[in-house]
């Protein structure tokens, strides 16, 4: 009787564990952000300023080890130079989407069953994550790039997750 009891204590315990790991396996993370700090130097294409370059870094050392699997951006030097450290980290190219275009774009990404980065602009991230199924929290205000969305995605549910990166 005792040895039933402690096999079905560890069965119970296996079968916990299992769920556990079923869950995180399942659970798919998008991260969302705007470009990092640009050039005003009146072009319609600047690239990131020193700021910038930083605040790219650091983003890139935030999510390397996050299981991102993919990463995508608009055709934007600010945008690309963003997303750059994190591609070249993890050894992963740059995936193009059109910002005109965004419903199209969502409905591409809820198929996807892995860990993404999105990189947009101000008046593209809410959207995008509103379309996602996520809480934009607000506008981003033209000086404010320090937002760092995170929707996790688990059997059509969506929790949201707004995070301030700070470039130093």
């Amino acid at each position: 009787m005792k040895y039933l009891i402690i096999t079905i204590g560890l069965l119970l315990l296996c079968s916990t564990v299992n769920a556990e790991d079923t869950l995180k396996d399942q659970t798919v993370t998008i991260y969302l952000v705007r470009h990092a700090e640009k050039q005003t130097d009146d072009t319609k294409n600047p690239s990131l300023t020193q700021q910038g370059q930083q605040r790219a870094k650091k983003l890139a050392q935030t999510l390397k080890l996050k299981n991102i699997k993919r990463i995508f951006s608009t055709q934007y030097k600010r945008t690309i130079q963003t997303a750059l450290p994190l591609a070249k980290q993890l050894k992963i190219d740059i995936e193009f989407y059109d910002p005109g275009k965004l419903l199209l774009f969502a409905n591409e990404i809820t198929t996807l069953k892995e860990n993404i980065l999105i990189v947009g602009h101000s008046n593209t991230t809410p959207v995008l994550v509103e379309l996602l199924g996520g809480k934009p929290f607000g506008k981003i205000k033209e000086n404010e790039y320090d937002r760092l969305y995170v929707l996790e995605k688990y059997h059509g549910e969506v929790e949201s997750k707004l995070l301030k990166t700070n470039h130093q």
